[in-house]
């Protein structure tokens, strides 16, 4: 035996171990969607989506959305049950996920279903034209 086909078996004995754990969902294995990010930057609202009442953007991984009052409101992008990025509904006022149909208020707290931990919120003010999206 060559050592090419030494570190091949081996190689491959390895990966059949770890298989198994991976499939009776090991902690290491899962996709781990929990975050803990600093948010502080500053949008331009003067023009594009949130310029007008029910618009909505993401930037840097958080979705920022204009409500129809004019308020402005800021969740993590990703859905908390496998990490697509959400969407913002205007006429209930909260985020929906696009994959499986998770639904979020407008503070980030599950309301439906399959997720089961709320998005993270961002605080949010208005100087302007620019508003700062800050933890």
């Amino acid at each position: 035996m060559t050592r090419k086909e030494f570190l091949a078996q081996v190689g491959s004995g390895a990966a059949l171990l770890l298989v198994p754990a991976c499939i009776i969902g090991l902690e290491s294995c899962k996709k781990n969607t929990t975050k803990t990010v600093t948010v502080d930057f500053t949008l331009d609202v003067s023009s594009g989506a949130l310029a007008t009442n029910g618009g909505y953007l993401v930037s840097n991984s958080v979705i920022v959305a204009r409500t129809n009052s004019g308020t402005f409101i800021a969740v993590d992008a990703a859905c908390t049950h496998e990490g697509t990025n959400i969407k913002y509904t205007a006429p209930s006022n909260s985020f929906i996920c696009p994959n499986h149909g998770a639904k979020f208020d407008a503070n980030g707290n599950v309301t439906q279903g399959p997720a089961s931990k709320s998005l993270t919120s961002y605080q949010t003010s208005l100087s302007g034209t620019s508003l700062h999206v800050f933890s």
